[in-house]
């Protein structure tokens, strides 16, 4: 799925299913950050640094530790810019040199109705009233889980290039029905891209920079 999103100077990585066992094929740096977490945590952190390593082989990048920064997004080699997600059974990993791409951020969901009461906290008025006309004209897709997952692939792509996650207002995203949504970060706009398949929501948005 998210190969079919990203521009050819990006190398992904995905798995669907069972994650791997808790901490199977870290690095004992990796295995530092996560031996107290509960197992849950421990078996995501393990599947998407599977996916990591995998993106970044096929990248030419040898295999190195992915550690976290301060917000605890992951911390590539010198040169890649890059983003992980995980859902319940989906994992992925997009990587790029950053002479390619200076921005990468990607999320995946599950295509189902966001928790109540959920939406209107991290959207507007012109947000919700943009996905009710959406959804109004068919259900292709859940439009509320479709924005949040659009803002989370933003955000992802936007800490990285500022050191700041998008406050409530600096960041508006109107999906369209073509696969594509359009994104205002705090007066940049940006055009992402999306897919709906077996269940999922994926999204992504890059940059080549200039």
């Amino acid at each position: 799925m998210l190969a079919d999103l990203l521009p050819l100077a990006a190398a992904a990585a995905e798995s669907l299913g069972p994650e791997p066992e808790p901490g199977a094929g870290l690095f004992p740096a990796e295995e530092a950050l996560v031996r107290t977490a509960d197992p849950r945590r421990r078996a995501e952190f393990t599947a998407g640094r599977a996916c990591a390593r995998t993106a970044l082989a096929r990248l030419g990048v040898p295999a190195t530790p992915v550690l976290t920064g301060p917000a605890g997004e992951p911390r590539w080699p010198a040169g890649v810019t890059g983003s992980i997600t995980h859902c319940a059974g989906y994992r992925a990993c997009a990587v790029a040199r950053t002479a390619d791409l200076a921005g990468l951020g990607i999320d995946a969901e599950p295509d189902a109705r966001l928790p109540a009461g959920l939406i209107e906290s991290v959207t507007s008025d012109a947000e919700r009233a943009w996905i009710a006309r959406l959804a109004a004209a068919g259900p292709a897709v859940c439009w509320d889980r479709l924005l949040f997952s659009a803002k989370e692939a933003a955000g992802k792509f936007w800490y990285p290039l500022t050191g700041q996650w998008p406050r409530f207002g600096d960041l508006t995203v109107f999906p369209g029905t073509d696969g594509t949504f359009e994104a205002d970060l705090a007066g940049s706009a940006v055009t992402g891209r999306w897919l709906a398949r077996a269940g999922l929501i994926v999204t992504a948005v890059s940059w080549a920079g200039g």
